[in-house]
């Protein structure tokens, strides 16, 4: 029925599928930045954790029935770590966007957001017909232009991320300072930021030592750095309740899964107990990258640009060939084709060493 549609795709080397890859391919691929995907006596934790409740699915909306303990004191570890008022579990960082934007964005309002934030925001827009204003990545000149011609409205809202996740591009301090001066909202996923960057690994707020206020909201995922699956927001406590009276995506879905919300929750305690030992293992990283590439890394994501879309999928199969795994990034997702390296902690400094050598030889 579609399949002139997927031929297209072929051709225009955009075609993708679901694939089980090799175990034994050294992964440069994933956003499980700091390994603990694999860490089993973490998993021992959770489940262990788990068996201290006698429920261990939600079973319903988290409005009905669904909200567990374990939701619980997940949220209020992570708000306390990261010196917000209150936080909310959310069923994935998809759902925790689509829930942000949609809900905040009343009548009157306006949201101004990165022209390259997430997929979940921008359809998210949709919903908002001439509410949106999309403004130049990471540009806070653009920005101040666009607040300008709306001052003496409704309430302005800022969406940019902490880390971008095709690129690696750190969201630039100046915007924090343009939603400050214009009393702006400011949401702030930090789904690649949040365990990847600060002294302490809680993200863009602390790499810039900027204090959470009552105008601050913070997205993230638990699917990344934090090894398991699902999201949060952390805000005010007066913003929260007004997500879970209208933000439809948290009222009409079931709850989290608890067993991946105690997983998140060992894990985060973990990180904390142990972010200089991170944190150092990322510096090694970092210096390998930039004395192989001459790229000074802040984040993670180690993005580089491809002729076209065939011949980064043709680099991909030449170093899956050499055991590496790394992503190979075409259009829509990106304007430009490129290989996606994650330099995460899961695969060691000498086979990172090796992927980086393989690639200049052929670059």
């Amino acid at each position: 029925m579609y399949q002139k549609e997927l031929n297209a795709l072929k051709k225009a080397n955009r075609f993708r599928q679901r694939q089980i890859w090799d175990k034994d391919l050294i992964d440069f691929a994933s956003n499980d930045y700091l390994g603990l995907a694999n860490d089993k006596k973490q998993l021992g934790k959770a489940l262990n954790l788990i068996d201290e409740y006698d429920a261990h699915a939600p079973k319903a909306s988290m409005l009905v029935n669904g909200y567990h303990e374990i939701h619980q004191r997940f949220e209020e570890t992570l708000a306390k770590l990261n010196g917000f008022e209150e936080g909310m579990i959310v069923g994935s960082g998809f759902l925790a966007n689509m829930a942000l934007i949609e809900a905040l964005v009343r009548k009157n309002d306006m949201l101004f957001i990165d022209e390259d934030y997430h997929a979940s925001g921008m359809m998210a827009t949709g919903l908002l017909s001439d509410r949106v204003i999309k403004f130049k990545h990471n540009d806070p000149n653009d920005l101040n232009e666009k607040l300008k011609e709306y001052q003496g409205r409704g309430r302005k809202i800022i969406a940019v991320e902490g880390v971008y996740s095709m690129s690696g591009n750190l969201c630039n301090r100046e915007i924090f300072d343009l939603a400050d001066k214009y009393e702006a909202l400011l949401i702030v996923d930090e789904a690649h930021s949040s365990g990847v960057i600060g002294k302490n690994l809680l993200g863009i707020f602390e790499y810039y030592n900027i204090t959470p206020h009552q105008r601050h909201i913070k997205m993230g995922t638990l699917g990344k750095a934090y090894g398991s699956y699902g999201a949060y927001i952390l805000a005010s406590s007066h913003l929260l309740s007004f997500l879970v009276n209208r933000g439809k995506p948290i009222i009409y879905s079931t709850a989290p899964s608890v067993i991946d919300t105690a997983l998140a929750l060992v894990n985060i305690k973990y990180v904390a107990n142990n972010s200089q030992k991170f944190y150092k293992k990322i510096e090694k990283r970092h210096k390998i990258i930039e004395k192989q590439f001459n790229i000074k890394m802040n984040s993670l994501i180690l993005a580089l640009p491809m002729p076209s879309n065939e011949s980064t999928v043709q680099k991909q199969k030449e170093l899956i060939e050499q055991g590496f795994l790394i992503g190979a990034i075409r259009q829509p997702t990106v304007n430009q084709a490129i290989l996606r390296i994650i330099p995460r902690i899961g695969s060691s400094k000498q086979n990172l060493l090796k992927l980086c050598q393989n690639i200049k030889i052929t670059l």
